[in-house]
């Protein structure tokens, strides 16, 4: 965070030239807090270029982008060194809850308004922390957010007893049902922290769901009898493949 006194360093992310504009106008109008715009991008490649180069309090952040969106930035950013705060800027609403997940200090929606921007600053100035460092533990979120017939649903982490990837999607698996995931695995494993194991390339498990891990026979469900591990989730009953690669991590994980 920039010293207390100084006008905050703002990164605006939008792919529309129009709305990044808008954006920098209200930013350089404002007397208080302080603010200035150190940089543009029109998309998450670039702003991350951007914000390894460091020196940026705040990024206006955009959710519907060509490639990488906003939320998906946004959980990338989580990982930087001095990750920057982040005010959601987006036409609609629906995304809301899954941005404050991901600690976001503000939800704008547009067009604008220079009082709800400043009030967003605002929030910035006066939470005055540094970001948290390389090294500090991640933040886990309490729960994790899923659609389901155009309905948001709110699943506690605890419920959660594995996820699974497949062609197109990953699969939540809880002791009453599945339900489907739009997040790429590799970043659901980054946000789960050590409550969850990497037990196969396809497959993370919660620690508290594994109930055994065993050499068995047809652990892929074949019937050649070749032998494979595989680890019992609890209260299903169910047997998950474990890759050789991973055996070792996840005795130690569970040991730990």
């Amino acid at each position: 965070m920039s010293a207390p006194g100084a006008a905050l360093e703002v990164l605006i992310v939008d792919d529309e030239a129009l709305a990044r504009l808008r954006l920098r106008t209200l930013v350089q109008d404002l007397d208080e807090p302080a603010a200035h715009v150190a940089g543009e991008a029109e998309d998450a490649d670039a702003a991350l270029a951007r914000l390894r180069a460091g020196d940026i309090d705040v990024v206006l952040l955009d959710i519907r982008m060509p490639g990488r969106d906003g939320l998906r930035l946004a959980a990338a950013l989580k990982r930087l060194p001095r990750a920057p705060a982040v005010v959601f800027v987006s036409a609609h609403g629906e995304h809301a809850l899954r941005a404050f997940e991901l600690e976001a200090v503000d939800y704008l929606t547009k067009p604008v308004r220079r009082e709800r921007l400043q009030a967003a600053l605002a929030r910035v100035r006066r939470a005055g922390v540094a970001a948290p460092t390389a090294a500090a533990a991640p933040l886990v979120p309490a729960a994790l957010l899923v659609t389901e017939r155009g309905r948001l649903l709110r699943l506690p982490l605890a419920e959660v007893l594995y996820l699974r990837a497949g062609h197109k999607y990953v699969t939540l698996r809880t002791a009453a049902r599945a339900y489907v995931v739009d997040e790429p695995l590799a970043e659901l494993e980054h946000r789960l922290g050590a409550g969850f194991v990497r037990i196969h390339r396809n497959a993370l498990v919660a620690r508290h769901a594994v109930r055994a891990l065993e050499l068995r026979a047809s652990a892929d469900g074949g019937d050649d009898g070749a032998q494979g591990w595989a680890v019992r989730v609890a209260p299903l009953d169910e047997w998950l493949a474990v890759s050789r690669r991973q055996v070792a991590a996840l005795r130690q994980a569970l040991e730990s």
